[in-house]
């Protein structure tokens, strides 16, 4: 394993520690003072050995908590964020919330609305999730008062399990996650998401792989798949599932059936729009 020598370290270090623990009651405050170790008072000194000693513990363990710090940096998660958008009210969950867009997409939607979430993002800063705690919790009294929290965005969050599971982690049940996504993503995703995340608002595009396909250049066999995940779960009203009238690719009757397939599955709640396109 890459950290396999630090795993080493860490086995000395709390070696080192625990007999440290043993011995260190024989010290004293005040060098030639005796320290009493059983009811029949029975004194010992400390030596200059036994001094040593502690000297080079409090030495160590100063170093391995430097070493665990590097460590936990290293073994973070990181991933490039293209915005972070605060005091958002009830537009990407309840409450307000704070959206963060992650670089990064599958699909190649024709009117995608992020586009500077494609390609290379080398010029978008990369966060930990102790970074991204450190930017957002500013406005936690916001977040609890309203029944707020953070939403994912993007790009696709839905990429990212790992590193929102360790920002769950960082601001604990208080807050409340939401995702913005596609499902377009590998089932182990969703999987490992669901029991971290309150809210899903799921951009469907279309039900009909011919309508997505031509619409986003991909297939949307995974998207079925975590659909049927989710309603297995029992998540269904968990779920905002927004279904587009997209010009030149849908209908309102294509948008119906879409409606219809996903109330089969168990899905209520929904948010029916037209795709306002910009012509230049």
């Amino acid at each position: 394993m890459a950290y396999e020598p630090l795993i080493s370290f860490k086995r000395l270090y709390y070696g080192a520690k625990f007999c440290i623990h043993i011995i260190k009651p024989f010290y004293a405050l005040n060098i030639g003072i005796g320290y009493k170790v059983s009811q029949s008072s029975v004194k010992l000194k400390v030596d200059r050995r036994l001094r040593n000693c502690l000297r080079t513990y409090n030495m160590v363990n100063q170093t391995f908590i430097y070493i665990f710090g590097i460590m936990r940096n290293m073994a973070q998660q990181r991933a490039r964020i293209i915005g972070i958008a605060r005091h958002r009210l009830s537009t990407d969950g309840d409450g307000v919330t704070t959206l963060v867009a992650f670089h990064g997409c599958p699909l190649r939607c024709r009117y995608c609305l992020n586009p500077q979430s494609l390609g290379d993002g080398g010029r978008f800063r990369e966060y930990s999730p102790d970074q991204l705690y450190a930017e957002t919790r500013i406005d936690e009294l916001y977040f609890i008062a309203t029944n707020g929290g953070v939403t994912f965005g993007g790009g696709e969050p839905c990429l990212r399990p790992q590193f929102i599971s360790e920002f769950r982690g960082l601001c604990g049940p208080e807050w409340q996650l939401n995702l913005e996504t596609s499902l377009n993503v590998p089932v182990a995703n969703i999987e490992a998401l669901l029991p971290m995340v309150n809210t899903l608002i799921i951009d469907i595009k279309d039900m009909n792989p011919d309508i997505y396909r031509d619409y986003t250049g991909q297939n949307n066999a995974l998207v079925l798949e975590n659909l049927r995940l989710i309603a297995e779960s029992g998540r269904q009203s968990d779920c905002i599932v927004r279904i587009p009238l997209i010009p030149g690719y849908n209908t309102d009757a294509d948008r119906e059936n879409s409606r219809k397939a996903l109330e089969a599955l168990g899905f209520i709640r929904f948010d029916l729009f037209t795709y306002q396109i910009r012509k230049h």
